[in-house]
């Protein structure tokens, strides 16, 4: 599970780890239990076009993570500097919602072409879409989302405006 923001499959999980997968669902739900990790499920309408099966598991604290992968290196120097922004950017932004008492409910949206959006935030049948980019780069809201679900909000969070985001 330290690869955080990607797709997780919990049978993979298990056969990597020579695990039965009801074993590996137990020991995520303790990690959940224990505020270690929190998963986000997949938003989706169309299961045929869409990826709902995984889920996309994410660390409250990138420290944690860090530990578990023997990764204490600079930013500067770590090829995953995208994936610890975008754990670290859920992880506070969830923290915020929740000190401010402001429930929505929360997704990442995949489909099979490849196309994605990070966090789905919807609230009274609205939706709020964001991107988590560590290095400012301009992107938009896929094309495919918009066919199937209508316009929505769209912001690119990056280290130049996400402050507004989490605090």
């Amino acid at each position: 599970m330290p690869e955080v923001g990607n797709l997780v499959s919990l049978n993979e999980l298990g056969s990597q780890l020579s695990m039965n997968v009801r074993t590996v669902r137990r020991y995520i739900d303790l990690l959940e239990k224990s505020f270690i990790v929190y998963h986000l499920g997949s938003y989706s309408s169309n299961l045929r076009k869409e990826i709902a099966k995984k889920n996309k598991y994410y660390f409250y604290d990138n420290g944690i993570r860090n530990a578990v992968i023997l990764q204490m290196n600079a930013l500067s120097d770590r090829s995953d500097a995208g994936a610890l922004w975008e754990n670290f950017i859920m992880a506070e932004r969830i923290k915020k919602l929740h000190y401010e008492e402001v429930f929505y409910n929360r997704f990442f949206w995949r489909n099979y072409n490849g196309r994605e959006i990070d966090l789905l935030e919807e609230k009274n049948g609205k939706l709020k879409a964001f991107e988590f980019k560590w290095k400012k780069t301009k992107a938009g809201i896929p094309n495919d989302f918009v066919k199937k679900y209508g316009s929505t909000g769209f912001e690119i969070i990056h280290p130049g405006n996400y402050l507004d985001f989490v605090l």
